[in-house]
């Protein structure tokens, strides 16, 4: 059974810093793209960041220089490092893992909340 737990969000004052993490299970992790995506109120949800099976990372122009994707092929686990935090970052963060073969799992998702 495909699981991915996401844990970290909460409530953080602008300027802050939160760390999020995803554990998986039930996949072969690293053959899979991982990635971080957000649903804030009322909109799509978007892609934040994704890291591919060699390291190459890419991020979305609103957060790029603030948050930073990790992941860590022995334990299974994808992390998003976020910094200088927004109001306007606030949503619901969700972990993803995708593959052409296997097709895309996600997490159920985690509140970050960004105010003061």
């Amino acid at each position: 059974q495909v699981q991915l737990a996401e844990s970290g969000g909460g409530l953080v004052q602008p300027g802050g810093s939160l760390t999020l993490s995803c554990e998986t299970s039930g996949i072969g992790f690293s053959r899979y793209v991982m990635g971080w995506y957000r649903q804030a109120p009322g909109k799509q949800r978007v892609l934040v960041a994704f890291i591919n099976r060699d390291g190459r990372v890419h991020y979305a122009d609103s957060v790029k220089g603030r948050f930073t994707i990790s992941r860590d092929n022995a334990r299974n686990t994808v992390a998003l490092q976020m910094t200088s935090l927004k109001p306007e970052d606030t949503a619901v963060y969700y972990c993803n893992a995708e593959s052409e073969i296997s097709g895309a799992y996600w997490g159920q998702g985690i509140q970050v909340t960004v105010s003061s």
